[in-house]
């Protein structure tokens, strides 16, 4: 492999400006496929299967007029008792009736006429039907429903519009610029290059530009959740910007020994690009691997982002090579250009590395302190790790409710007037569908099905049913006394669904937002192990492979698996329980969005196994050619710490301007995958790696005999690259 990505970047560096025209052509005919056929963006978490899955699939089918998106407008008067007055009651029907005739908008319902009244009379509630789902309402229809309620305002009354049809998706703007500038800034103190800098950030940029355009093209015929682009824009970037790092480090270090241009962009992607590409394949396997939960939107987002991934790999190895080639030697810093050593041939260039074995350098320094107090560095950074995850354990699981939104946007400020005039459960309101054979079947179990529901705890009211036109279909509204993402709320639907079962000659199914939160945040829960199960073995797996060892394979996934643990702690302590939720600008902790725990394992597999590849295969590399065990861990070290460093910072930057965003779902996955890499390249990889290498020995290093016979050699190292460069070239014929 590493002698075909030598050939490849040799190629693509002397082809340069046909490679870059390529990519160029690329971008463009994406950007243009993606401005003309982009499709509509899904906020839709729906769960195939599941009971309130079929429940909204039998109201589409048998009762359209009450499966579409609903809103609820919350009124309230200026003075209790005010809905009682005349002038209250003539307020409250206009209202309704501009609710009624807005565009998209089937019907609205009088809360005087419906009861939907508080007690001190002071506030009301207007049930609003549209006559789509949530994600065809469209901008202008959601625009006008937002600015409902005008008059009732001048004169002193608060209108708040609320409900699932205000879900948009969340806007990407110029706060996460911050991590990519950032990132620019760590860039340019790695390399002390503007040219190397601005080159590699142009690279990923080009690469995340290709992989979006391409993303936003297929919109239109797959369905994309609202976070499923911003996940990728997330990924592209990040792992865009350190794939040009790594192979843009080695063709420096390339240079200084003496190469000549074309030599070294060969040998660093031959080396660099080798360990690129498998640390970008084991991110694409572990993100495609989440459509083995068999979760639609799940899957949707996994392969998004890992299509985003796979571009950012292609654009490294191909066009990096030739925007080096454009660069030349001002990669540089001035004022080591002057010292490169002149060669025209790779034959000719030195083998010796005068600035590289620089041994004062802080990654030498660290790794030779790590290696002499190995054993106090493993305990306490086993019990610092264990300690960050102690929260661990009381994470809870849910779909994001309007409760969590920001402080002041439209759905949170209408959840929190429903919360006050009404209580918690008002903003999260089931649906019981009641679906006969015959309109009298439908009829005799209406009674009952209500009798039941009366009965359950925590329910506070069952509405009247509202009837299909065949008759043959009823829908209930249940409110229950708690929250959406109470816990009270999710024992209501399992005791709900489990009483409810006596009926013969009906069906019952308990649907809405609430109950299709439940069921997602439970099917992900039950999938979470085997998804867990799934990368840790294909870790040991792959990294067997890769260095022909069974404990270091181990040693990584146990390292994996003790990130994991302390991630999802601190991000349970800040997102859940509330500590330091200033620091994040967060307004109001809750349960962590159902799909962040699977999602964030896939990621973090694949970005751990990247730094694990870039600092053990060096290791490897100086093992296999004669080094101590300890020396061995000390030199792959020293030689991979700062770029390491530099990649990890990156990604935190990359990662964490993502926590600026208003909305908590991307502000929670933007801080866990900044803490995760956090964790796992200061604290695991570069601490606790070498410490534990260095107590293995040689040991570290063993594979049964039979082993190493059965599995392919993908030489990752270079071994072979560096065999097919030292064969002397053929003698020429004498003539």
């Amino acid at each position: 492999m590493a002698t075909l990505l030598y050939r490849l970047g040799r190629g693509s560096m002397r082809r340069r400006r046909l490679v870059a025209a390529i990519w160029l052509v690329v971008l463009v005919g994406l950007g243009l496929a993606a401005a003309t056929l982009r499709g509509p963006i899904a906020d839709n978490f729906t769960m195939p299967g599941t009971e309130s899955q079929r429940a909204l699939d039998l109201l589409a089918e048998q009762f359209p007029e009450a499966s579409g998106a609903t809103g609820t407008i919350a009124v309230k008067a200026p003075a209790d008792g005010a809905l009682g007055s005349p002038q209250g009651q003539a307020v409250v029907k206009e209202l309704t009736q501009e609710a009624a005739t807005l565009p998209g908008v089937v019907g609205a319902v009088d809360p005087l006429q419906v009861g939907a009244v508080s007690p001190d009379g002071r506030y009301a509630l207007v049930q609003v039907q549209f006559a789509t789902g949530a994600d065809e309402v469209t901008d202008a229809q959601r625009d006008a429903y937002e600015q409902v309620g005008a008059r009732a305002e001048a004169q002193g009354w608060q209108v708040a519009p609320g409900g699932e049809v205000l879900n948009a998706v969340p806007e990407v703007g110029s706060t996460e610029a911050i991590g990519v500038a950032i990132a620019a800034i760590v860039l340019v103190v790695t390399f002390g290059s503007l040219v190397a800098a601005g080159m590699t950030m142009l690279n990923a940029l080009i690469g995340v530009g290709v992989g979006m355009a391409g993303l936003f093209t297929l919109s239109s015929v797959v369905d994309l959740t609202s976070t499923a682009p911003i996940l990728a824009l997330m990924l592209g970037l990040a792992v865009g910007i350190d794939y040009s790092l790594f192979i843009t480090s080695r063709y420096r270090q390339n240079l200084l020994e003496g190469l000549p241009p074309d030599e070294a962009v060969g040998r660093a992607v031959g080396t660099a690009g080798s360990a690129v590409l498998f640390a970008g394949a084991t991110v694409v396997i572990a993100l495609a691997g989440l459509a083995v939960v068999n979760i639609p939107f799940l899957t949707v987002m996994g392969l998004a982002a890992a299509a985003t991934v796979t571009v950012a790999v292609l654009v490294a190895i191909t066009l990096q090579p030739a925007l080096l080639g454009f660069a030349g030697h001002r990669v540089l810093p001035r004022k080591l250009r002057a010292s490169v050593p002149a060669g025209d041939r790779a034959d000719d260039a030195p083998t010796a590395v005068p600035a590289a074995e620089d041994r004062s350098g802080f990654g030498f320094r660290w790794a030779s302190a790590v290696t002499r107090f190995r054993v106090p560095v493993i305990l306490v950074g086993l019990l610092g790790l264990g300690l960050l995850a102690l929260p661990t354990p009381d994470m809870r699981l849910a779909l994001p409710d309007a409760g969590t939104a920001p402080v002041g946007s439209p759905a949170r400020t209408s959840n929190d007037l429903i919360t006050e005039g009404f209580g918690p459960g008002f903003t999260g309101r089931l649906a019981v569908v009641v679906a006969g054979d015959s309109p009298q079947a439908t009829s005799a179990a209406i009674p009952q099905v209500t009798a039941l529901l009366q009965r359950t705890d925590n329910v506070l009211a069952v509405a009247p049913p509202q009837l299909s036109p065949d008759g043959r279909t009823a829908l209930l509204g249940v409110v229950p006394k708690t929250g959406p993402t109470d816990e009270a709320t999710e024992t209501l639907v399992n005791d709900v669904r489990g009483s409810v079962g006596q009926f013969r000659d009906v069906d019952v199914l308990l649907t809405g937002v609430t109950a299709i939160g439940i069921d997602v945040s439970e099917k992900l829960s039950d999938a979470l192990p085997v998804y867990l199960l799934l990368v840790v073995g294909l870790s040991v797996l792959l990294l067997m492979l890769v260095f022909r060892s069974l404990l270091v394979p181990v040693k990584a996934a146990l390292g994996f698996l003790l990130t994991v643990a302390a991630t999802f702690g601190i991000t349970v302590a800040v997102f859940q329980q509330g500590h330091l939720a200033d620091l994040v600008g967060l307004d109001t902790p809750g349960p962590l969005v159902s799909f962040l725990p699977i999602l964030l394992i896939g990621i973090l597999f694949g970005l751990a196994m990247d730094y694990e590849v870039f600092l053990v295969s060096r290791m490897r590399e100086d093992f296999v050619h004669g080094d101590t065990a300890q020396q061995a861990t000390i030199n792959g070290m020293g030689h991979g710490a700062r770029v390491v460093t530099a990649a990890a910072l990156i990604m935190i930057s990359v990662f964490g301007g993502f926590v600026f965003l208003d909305d908590p779902v991307i502000k929670s996955m933007g801080f866990a995958l900044a803490i995760g890499v956090a964790i796992d390249a200061f604290v695991v990889r570069m601490t606790i790696v070498p410490a534990v290498m260095s107590l293995l020995g040689r040991g570290a290093w063993w594979l049964p005999r039979w082993l190493d016979k059965a599995l392919p050699n993908v030489d990752i190292e270079g071994e072979g690259l560096r065999a097919h460069l030292a064969e002397p070239a053929p003698a020429a014929p004498r003539g």
